[in-house]
């Protein structure tokens, strides 16, 4: 039997009832509730960054070995049809994807017009299945004749515009929820401050701060050229979730500063007010060491950014922009958003050996269920909808051999603990309506296949084969479609 239909048929035997998508009187989460998984497009698609294939800015990483290369990643260029039957097979309703700039404009003002077809194909195939697909517009990637330091560039803003403005023309009849940029906080600090992407820059903390302030000006530009386009989009951008407030909240506060009736010249104290009450209401739950160590950092950031001057660009962007509001849903991605845990000494014990480096491994971050509901109360404005776009929890597999975690720590564990605190976070009023488990299988997480997220594990020792399991061995997608009917229904049960 396909490995498709093998899917389906063992989340469809047993007595479950189908799965439904609607939630009656009675339900744990408000009617219309996103569930869903978060992908993205370099990857999960494959075909990047060889010979004669759509180049990003990794392939000069990939071709000099300073990375594993994507290769074919999990095909889903190819098999998109498949992937999406398991997604809808656990009950989901929406689909995170993102449409790739490197595949579609190859060169300088050329676009694949075939690929932008495929895209939209992808996206019939989605609504084909009662999946309302949500598209991120820039995931990490771009393409490479951009060069690695496109977020440097003064027109950098302008760039990514133009190509905004062609994705919208060829699949906003298809698509009506959009990410803009992918965690932009993460995406600079990971190029310029600890240099795990490229250009792999280390403590370049002046081009860190410029970075983020030509993407958050893209983002208002974006957001603006959307609405023009197709005035009822839903338009958002999503932080990585991180404790110190000028790495996190302090981007989202700026883009909604004007539709608080922040005047210019009083947006420092605002500020300033907003990262008090952010930092009260994110305790440090941790050992004396860390919170310590948190505490040291914190004032680091402070003494750095200064909170009404760092980011001068995207701050005259908002001012100027024609909409207060910037942003129509709160995102937020959530694994371990404190920062000093995941400062480690070298030599410590990690799953399968010993990590010589000074930083903790994924697959070592500690989970922390209630902290989301901790956070989304932290990023709570008002009734504004907020989605928790990316939640996930990563194992080690390394040449085929699956490492246990430390913590001894299972997906479905996982998952159960963090949609409950999903509802803690909806019983007390906070307006909590969707939520993407990142991801559905293992991918190629950024020049590397160690580290695996998926409710699917991938054999790669003998292909791209599909494992029944996890890559621990545990059947996290009856898990997943359990919790979502049982969230749906209204049986608490499910969260025990």
């Amino acid at each position: 039997m396909p490995a498709t239909c093998h899917a389906l048929g063992a989340m469809q035997s047993s007595n479950e009832s189908p799965v439904t998508t609607s939630s009656p009187a009675g339900a744990l989460v408000p009617p219309g509730f996103l569930f869903g998984v978060a992908t993205a497009g370099f990857q999960v698609e494959g075909g990047f960054n060889g010979p004669g294939e759509p180049a990003n800015n990794w392939a000069g990483w990939e071709r000099a070995g300073r990375v594993e290369p994507s290769g074919i990643a999990l095909d889903f260029w190819n098999s998109y049809e498949q992937h999406l039957d398991r997604v809808a097979a656990m009950g989901c309703n929406t689909f995170r994807m993102s449409v790739e700039w490197a595949r579609v404009e190859t060169e300088d003002g050329h676009f694949d017009i075939d690929a932008l077809d495929r895209y939209a194909s992808i996206l019939g195939a989605c609504h084909g299945r009662g999946l309302t697909p949500l598209v991120t517009l820039h995931h990490f990637t771009h393409p490479a004749w951009l060069g690695e330091d496109l977020w440097l560039s003064p027109d950098s803003p302008e760039r990514y515009l133009a190509w905004v403005r062609r994705a919208l023309e060829a699949l906003g009849d298809a698509c009506r929820h959009w990410v803009t940029i992918n965690e932009l906080n993460v995406l600079a600090i990971q190029s310029y401050l600890i240099g795990m992407f490229p250009p792999g820059r280390v403590g370049d903390f002046h081009s860190t701060l410029r970075v983020i302030d030509n993407l958050l000006t893209a983002h208002v530009l974006a957001y603006q050229q959307i609405h023009s386009l197709q005035p009822d989009a839903v338009v958002s951008t999503n932080n990585y979730a991180m404790s110190i407030y000028e790495l996190d909240r302090l981007f989202a506060d700026l883009l909604r500063a004007r539709s608080e009736h922040v005047e210019r010249h009083e947006l420092g104290t605002w500020l300033a007010d907003r990262r008090h009450a952010y930092h009260e209401t994110l305790s440090i739950a941790s050992r004396p060491a860390w919170q310590v160590a948190e505490r040291i950092l914190r004032r680091m950031a402070a003494a750095r950014i200064p909170l009404e001057r760092s980011l001068p660009r995207a701050t005259s962007a908002v001012y100027s922009a024609t909409s207060e509001r910037l942003c129509d849903v709160n995102q937020l991605d959530y694994y371990d958003p404190v920062i000093a845990h995941h400062l480690r000494l070298p030599g410590h014990r990690t799953a399968g050996g010993t990590n010589w480096l000074p930083g903790r491994m994924l697959w070592d971050d500690p989970p922390d269920p209630p902290g989301l509901a901790r956070y989304a109360a932290a990023n709570q404005e008002g009734d504004i909808p907020l989605w928790v776009v990316e939640n996930g929890m990563c194992n080690r597999v390394r040449r085929g051999r699956s490492y246990p975690r430390l913590d001894g720590w299972s997906r479905p564990r996982y998952m159960t603990e963090n949609l409950a605190s999903v509802v803690s976070a909806i019983d007390a009023g906070i307006p909590v309506e969707g939520y993407w488990h990142w991801t559905l299988a293992d991918n190629y997480e950024w020049g590397s296949y160690e580290p695996r997220f998926g409710i699917f594990g991938i054999d790669r020792e003998r292909g791209v084969r599909w494992m029944p399991t996890d890559s621990l061995g545990n059947d996290s997608a009856t898990a997943y479609r359990r919790l979502i009917s049982g969230l749906r229904a209204g049986d608490r049960s499910v969260l025990s």
